[in-house]
């Protein structure tokens, strides 16, 4: 391709992609807009799902406390119970 066509060409892009800039800037901040809303609408319900998550913990704290009280009871006799026995050595 010749050098002065592909200076036009240039050109005739530079033209194009200038008349475009508006439509592209406001497609940006649209874009942007609708990121931060959906940026605060996910927050939003992040923030009230661990609130319910929290709420369903404390509700249910006076049955899971005594369950791992008595799996700790367990699994500490179980280790003073399951103690190694010292390697036999024979001769």
């Amino acid at each position: 391709m010749n050098t002065f066509l592909k200076i036009l060409l240039v050109a005739v892009l530079l033209i194009v992609a200038i008349k475009l800039s508006p439509v592209v800037f406001v497609a940006a901040v649209v874009g942007l807009a609708v990121a931060a809303l959906l940026g605060v609408l996910g927050l939003s319900l992040i923030a009230a799902l661990l609130a319910v998550a929290l709420a369903l913990v404390a509700a249910l704290a006076p049955i899971w406390i005594p369950v791992l009280a008595i799996m700790g009871v367990v699994s500490l006799y179980k280790k003073l119970n399951d103690r190694p026995q010292p390697p036999v050595i024979t001769a």
